[in-house]
C-alpha cells in the first residue's frame, strides 16, 4: 500500500522474461514436474498390469481401496486447497505415492496384501488432494485463448514421468526372461526415489495471489475462504447443471484403465515388454495432449467453436481405436489367452496389440485434455476451478474404484471393452451441449479473474509473515 496515492494499491508490473518464477507457464512447468515424479511413476506401475505381479489380485483390491478414498478427496481436495493452499496441499498429496509404491515392495517378499490396500486408501486420499491443486492451476492460470496448449504442456511433462517409469521395469528385468512371477525389488525402489523427489518439488509452488499473467492479470480474485464456505460450495456442485453434464465423461475418463493394464498389456505381453508398452503409451499422451490441445485454441477463432470441433475429432479418433479393440479382443478371451507376446517377436502377431495399447494412450490424453479444455472455459479463477476439477477427479474416481472390482470380478474381457465404449460414446454429446450452453467467446465467465490490468493486489492486506497460507482467514 503507498501513502503517497491515498493507500491504493500499487501495480505490479511483471517482468519481461518469459520464465518468470511467478508466472503462469513457469508454475504450470513445476506442477507438471511434480506430477512427472509422483502419478507419473503410479502410472507406470499400474500400467505394467497387477502392480507388476503375476496376479493382478493385490493391485485390483489396493486399487479398490485408492479410488473409493478417491472419489471422496477427489470433490473435498478443491474446498481443503482453497483453505490450505497449494504447498501443504500439494506435499501431503505427494507423501501418499511413495508409501503405496513402498507396499509392494513389502508384497514382492511377505506376499501379504493388507499392506498394499491401505497403502491404496492413504493415496486415494493424497491423490485427491493432488489433482485438485493440479486442476485448479492447469485451468485457472493460462491466459483464456490459451488453456489449451497449457494443457498440453502439463501432460505432456507428467506422462513423461510415464515414459521414464516405463524404462525403469523395462531395463531392470530385461533378462529375466518370460516366466518372471513379478518385477524386481530395484523396480519398486526407483518409483520410491523418483516419487520422494517429486514431494520435495512441492515446496518450489508458489500461491496463486503470487501468480501473474504476462499481461498484469491475476491468477485469482483472492477470496478468503473458510471450511463452511467451501462446504456449502462442494454441496452446490451436485446441483450445478454444468457439472452434472460432465458426469459422464468423469466417470468413464478413469473406468478403461483396468481393462488396458490388466486385460490387454498384462494379458498378451511377457514382463519386460510390459514395460515397454508402457514407454510408447504414455509417450502417445504425448503426443495426444498436443494434437488437441493445439486444435482447441487455434483452429478458430470462437471458442465455442473450437471446443465443438475437439469434442468432434476425439469422437471420431475414439470410434476408431475402440472399434480396433473390439477386433483384437474377439481373439481371445479371459479363459483363453494367448501366448505371452515378447518385443522381439517377428510379424503381426506383436505389431497389432502393441499399436492398438499406443493408440489406447493416445485416445486417453485426448479425451481427458478435452474434458480439461471444457472445464477450464466455464471459469477463470483458482478458487472455482479448484472446485469443478476436484468434483470432476471426484466422480472419475469413482468410476475407476468400481472398474477395478469388476475386473477383480472376473468380467468376460469382451463386456468390459463394449462397457468402455458405450461410456465413452455417451459423454460426447453432453460435453458438446454443455460447450454450447455455457462457454461463452467473449471470456465473461463465472468467476472470472481480475480483467487486463486490472489492481491484482490482494482486497486485504496480506500478513506480514509471507508464508504459504491457504485463502482462509483462520489459517
Amino acid at each position: 500500500m503507498d501513502e503517497e496515492t491515498g493507500g491504493k494499491p500499487i501495480m505490479a508490473k511483471p517482468s519481461p522474461s518469459l520464465f518468470r518464477y511467478n508466472s503462469p507457464l513457469v508454475q504450470v512447468i513445476l506442477i507438471g514436474l511434480v506430477c512427472f515424479c509422483c502419478p507419473g511413476m503410479f502410472n507406470a506401475l499400474s500400467g505394467m498390469g497387477g502392480g507388476g505381479q503375476v496376479d493382478p489380485t493385490a493391485a485390483n483390491n489396493a486399487n479398490t481401496a485408492l479410488y473409493t478414498t478417491f472419489a471422496v478427496f477427489g470433490v473435498l481436495g478443491g474446498g481443503i486447497y482453497n483453505i490450505l493452499g497449494p504447498r501443504a496441499t500439494l506435499l501431503a498429496g505427494c507423501s501418499t505415492y511413495v508409501l503405496y509404491a513402498g507396499s509392494f515392495l513389502y508384497y514382492n517378499h511377505y506376499q501379504h496384501q493388507s499392506f498394499a490396500i491401505v497403502a491404496g486408501a492413504f493415496l486415494g486420499v493424497g491423490a485427491g488432494l493432488l489433482w485438485a491443486g493440479q486442476g485448479a492451476m492447469m485451468t485457472s492460470y493460462p491466459p483464456p485463448d490459451r488453456k489449451g496448449i497449457y494443457i498440453s504442456l502439463f501432460w505432456s511433462i507428467f506422462n513423461l514421468g510415464g515414459v521414464i517409469g516405463g524404462l525403469i521395469p523395462f531395463i531392470l528385468n530385461y533378462n529375466r526372461g518370460e516366466n518372471a512371477a513379478s518385477v524386481n525389488d530395484g523396480t519398486y525402489i526407483g518409483f520410491m526415489v523418483f516419487m520422494s523427489i517429486g514431494t520435495v518439488l512441492t515446496l518450489a509452488i508458489l500461491h496463486p495471489r503470487k501468480v501473474v499473467r504476462d499481461d498484469g492479470s491475476s491468477c485469482t480474485n483472492i477470496k478468503y475462504s473458510s471450511i463452511s464456505i467451501e462446504a456449502v460450495e462442494i454441496l452446490k456442485l451436485f446441483l450445478n447443471w454444468k457439472m452434472l453434464l460432465t458426469v459422464p465423461a468423469a466417470w468413464a475418463s478413469n473406468f478403461f484403465y483396468s481393462y488396458q493394464f490388466n486385460n490387454v498389456n498384462g494379458a498378451l505381453f511377457d514382463l519386460r515388454t510390459r514395460g515397454l508398452n508402457n514407454v510408447f503409451y504414455w509417450g502417445a499422451q504425448m503426443i495426444g495432449s498436443v494434437m488437441i490441445g493445439y486444435l482447441m485454441d487455434f483452429s478458430f477463432k470462437s471458442r465455442r467453436m473450437r471446443g465443438l470441433v475437439g469434442i468432434g475429432v476425439v469422437a471420431l479418433v475414439g470410434t476408431g481405436i475402440w472399434g480396433g479393440g473390439l477386433a483384437n479382443q474377439l481373439r481371445y478371451s479371459r479363459n483363453d489367452k494367448p501366448t505371452l507376446l515378447d518385443f522381439k517377436d517377428s510379424g503381426s502377431a506383436f505389431a497389432g496389440p502393441f499399436v492398438l495399447y499406443f493408440s489406447y494412450g493416445l485416445l486417453d490424453a485426448m479425451f481427458q485434455s478435452m474434458i480439461y479444455w471444457v472445464i477450464g472455459a466455464l471459469a477463470d479463477d483458482s478458487e472455482t476451478l479448484s472446485r469443478y476439477t476436484g468434483f470432476y477427479k471426484g466422480v472419475q474416481s469413482a468410476g475407476g474404484a468400481v472398474a477395478w472390482q469388476v475386473d477383480s470380478h472376473k468380467v468376460p474381457f469382451l463386456n468390459q471393452l463394449i462397457a468402455n465404449w458405450v461410456m465413452t460414446t455417451v459423454s460426447y454429446p453432453l460435453l458438446a451441449a454443455l460447450v454450447l450452453l455455457a462457454v461463452k467467446d467473449d471470456h465473461k465467465v463465472e468467476g472470472e479473474a481480475n480483467s487486463k490490468g486490472a489492481d491484482f493486489s490482494p482486497a486485504v492486506p496480506a500478513s506480514k509473515d509471507d508464508n504459504d497460507g491457504g485463502l482462509s482467514k483462520s489459517t
